[in-house]
């Protein structure tokens, strides 16, 4: 049986604001037409507070704002290392706040507080590097003895349209952002309506930190009105998007009229395969963790583990064993493992899987509500083994504390069932043999593979998918190229010698 906490009890924050508002130009405004929508709290699934409901005249006025501060403000213009500096500030308050925006995420999102501590912390540390990065940065040069000198001139391409998702939302908002603004693009950002919350923080953080009036902009609302006005705005010169596949389609069509430049991380379905070699206690910690932290609600959760034969049946009983004794609970507890999924639609969505896999695996753990949990959208962690590669749960996300187990007899045999999806985000490979390691990792269809390791991230490396999960990557220097565009300027140094077309 699930460990669990006692649901009765919710933490409910101080200082709730009365309502949430878009943040334009340097204030804060409600929507033109005076729209707003429900925002709720996933423990209760009650109203806590309105937020303003963008739609695109809302869109209209934050772009025309983004605009105006990047063609008149000084913000394109700064000096990288002056740049730097408010970055850098930025980091430092969002540090000195961590507690309270993880108290605020948490309550929003419905994460685990612990875990959403560790967010609020990962976003300062996007900014520092973000904020050193532009200052160590050094573009090509190339020469021509005695006849040319080529060098690349790096100008940031303008105001971006940032799209994000709800899982853990503080810190990926901070991943766009960081990079954007470090860049010298001003931003619109349009922030998933489930956990508006976290979002409506920057304003106050970036207004202290020094960054100037229209730089940053925020639009709340529902994807398909302020999003799509902001992904479809002539001025807008790029769209950076995280969330599922289906949505990043429409984007992708959408971005076409104005050949905006896109990048997407979209949906996964990420393998992690356990050979027999492997060190099984170390597999087990993180095939467990990387299903079930942020209440599976992520997008490189390895739920499809494929186990090699041998250590098969031992596995299944052992991490069948480890998931009936994670910790659900109200999400601010720091006992809590695994909280409340973040909406009444979500969890709908996920337990209609549940509902599937019962039909397509073997049930072995969870497999609904906790008992005791009558009310929230809370789900026990839920594995299902022996799943078929044709079965819903083995080919489709689901995005929640839900595992697919599946057994394999060969190298070639995991390889199929590794690639035999649509997704290609991340793999996870546990494995002894030096050389299997190499060589399936780089026959795996993943943007991103880890050996022997759970989701441990180097912020230098590109992060993005191949396949139906994504288009182009960001990360380090990546970042730095999708916010910006690189002009080539060619010197001469003699003569110019050049057909001298209509002399006579």
């Amino acid at each position: 049986m699930t460990i669990q906490q006692s649901p009765r009890i919710q933490h409910i924050p101080e200082g709730l604001p009365e309502r949430i508002q878009h943040y334009i130009d340097g204030e804060f405004v409600d929507s033109i037409g005076g729209a707003t929508f429900d925002v709720l709290d996933p423990v209760s699934n009650q109203t806590y507070v309105q937020a303003a409901a963008g739609q695109r005249e809302d869109v209209d006025r934050a772009v025309a704002a983004a605009r105006k501060a990047f063609d008149e403000g000084p913000w394109p213009r700064m000096l990288p290392r002056a740049r730097s500096r408010v970055l850098n500030r930025i980091a430092d308050i969002v540090e000195s706040r961590d507690a309270r925006l993880a108290e605020l995420e948490s309550f929003d999102s419905g994460l685990p507080i612990t875990q959403a501590l560790g967010q609020a912390q990962r976003a300062a540390e996007n900014f520092r590097f973000f904020a050193d990065l532009i200052v160590a940065q050094a573009d090509d040069t190339y020469k021509v003895p005695g006849r040319q000198v080529n060098y690349v001139n790096r100008k940031p391409k303008g105001v971006a349209g940032l799209i994000t998702p709800w899982n853990t939302p503080f810190m990926l908002e901070s991943w766009k952002l960081a990079p954007a603004l470090a860049s010298g693009c001003t931003v619109v950002l349009k922030p998933a309506e489930f956990t508006p919350l976290s979002a409506s923080l920057w304003a106050d953080i970036f207004r202290e930190a020094g960054v100037p009036d229209g730089v940053f902009n925020l639009v709340n609302g529902f994807g398909e009105e302020a999003g799509d006005a902001l992904v479809k705005h002539e001025d807008v010169q790029l769209i950076s998007f995280t969330g599922e596949s289906s949505t990043g389609q429409i984007i992708f069509a959408n971005c076409a009229a104005t050949l905006k430049g896109m990048s997407m991380e979209l949906g996964g379905k990420s393998p992690a395969v356990v050979f027999a070699d492997a060190d099984l206690e170390a597999a087990l910690d993180a095939t467990v963790f990387g299903v079930f932290s942020l209440n599976g609600e992520r997008c490189t959760a390895g739920s499809r583990i494929l186990v090699e034969r041998p250590i098969y049946d031992e596995f299944v009983e052992r991490y069948a064993e480890r998931a009936k004794n994670i910790v659900v609970g109200d999400p601010h507890d720091p006992k809590t493992e695994v909280g409340a999924l973040v909406h009444p639609e979500h969890y709908d969505k996920v337990m209609s899987y549940v509902e599937i896999g019962k039909t397509e695996g073997r049930l072995v753990a969870g497999g609904g509500r906790p008992e005791g949990f009558d009310t929230g959208n809370y789900i026990a962690p839920t594995v299902f083994v022996d799943v078929k590669p044709d079965a819903r749960i083995f080919q489709e996300e689901i995005f929640g504390p839900v595992v697919a187990i599946t057994p394999f007899d060969t190298e070639e045999e995991a390889l199929e069932l590794a690639n035999g999806v649509k997704y290609g985000l991340a793999a996870y490979i546990w494995t002894n043999n030096l050389k299997r390691a190499h060589n399936f990792s780089q026959s795996v269809d993943a943007g991103m593979v880890w050996l022997n390791s759970n989701n441990v991230r180097d912020l230098r490396t590109p992060f993005g998918g191949v396949k139906a999960s994504g288009l182009g990557h960001e990360g380090g220097y990546r970042s730095i190229d999708f916010y910006t565009d690189q002009q080539a300027v060619h010197i001469t140094l003699n003569e110019a010698h050049s057909p001298r077309f209509g002399a006579r």
